[in-house]
């Protein structure tokens, strides 16, 4: 059986009602996706017939009634104005990790060959944006888990960076022995008992709680530094957690501790330049 494009579009925004913020923007999105079109098309061909049985269709709608993120059934994310490939192995990227990409940006020059290390690397979209902005620079991306390697792998493959970046299995940096010259990181954050929205439930719990308190991650990244005599660290981290970094380093020789804040003006990350005697 067939509906009108517009008439499906009032189903599925019916069935979010109660799930999503803005139901009938999720299911334009929804709509667009399963199309394959864009929001001109969606527009100007409200009338179009379409079959609201089918497989593909009802199993979208259901899934995304149950708060299954959309990128995860359209297996598509945008981030920085690029589209990746996502599933359900890696973290959805957020719109204020791009902030990270400036603030990396920002302090290197884009024509050194430096070596760039990511820990926590999930889908890959820091490394790929890093290495199509700094050419000369050579990458090593690691995380702990095999499936985020996965889409990360897939990505990379699609930007033709399989030359620069190469993907590591390992603990955060256990399986890097080279000289490091920038860390980068997104790690995970969130303490274990925070309550989270109920979309999170289906991504990668080991790509978001950072320990007990949240923090243990950064801090053990920032052991790191010193230990391996880094010169620059690129971190992300909570909204809260601003007082903790600069206590945990109150007894670190520091060129520059800089922290930056999100779209939202909430603090997100900072950028360290260690002092190494």
């Amino acid at each position: 059986m067939s509906k009108r494009l517009k008439e499906l579009h009032e189903h599925i925004t019916e069935c979010l009602r109660d799930v999503v913020e803005s139901p009938r923007r999720e299911a334009e999105l929804l709509l667009i996706a399963y199309l394959d079109k864009d929001q001109l098309y969606f527009i100007t061909h409200q009338d179009d017939l379409i079959d609201e049985n089918d497989p593909k269709l009802l199993e979208w709608i259901t899934k995304r009634s149950a708060n299954v993120p959309l990128e995860y059934l359209t297996n598509r994310v945008s981030f920085y104005s690029r589209e990746f490939y996502i599933n359900e192995g890696a973290l959805i990227p957020r719109p204020e990790t791009e902030r990270l990409i400036d603030e990396v940006l920002a302090n290197v020059s884009v024509d050194d060959a430096m070596s760039v290390v990511e820990v926590g690397v999930g889908s890959g979209i820091i490394s790929i944006l890093l290495a199509l902005h700094l050419p000369n620079a050579r990458f090593i991306a690691v995380d702990i888990s095999p499936r985020a390697l996965a889409v990360a792998r897939r990505n990379i493959e699609i930007f033709g960076l399989n030359d620069r970046i190469e993907l590591r299995e390992g603990d955060l940096l256990s399986c890097v022995n080279e000289k490091i010259d920038l860390l980068v990181s997104n790690p995970p954050y969130i303490a274990h008992e925070a309550p989270l929205e109920k979309n999170l439930s289906y991504e990668p719990q080991n790509a978001l709680f950072g320990g007990e308190i949240g923090d243990e991650i950064i801090q053990r990244l920032l052991d790191e530094v010193y230990l391996r005599r880094i010169p620059t660290f690129v971190c992300e981290m909570g909204y809260d957690q601003r007082e903790k970094v600069q206590e945990y380093l109150k007894n670190f020789a520091l060129q520059s501790l800089d922290f930056y804040t999100d779209y939202a003006s909430f603090d997100r990350g900072f950028v360290l330049k260690a002092v190494h005697e």
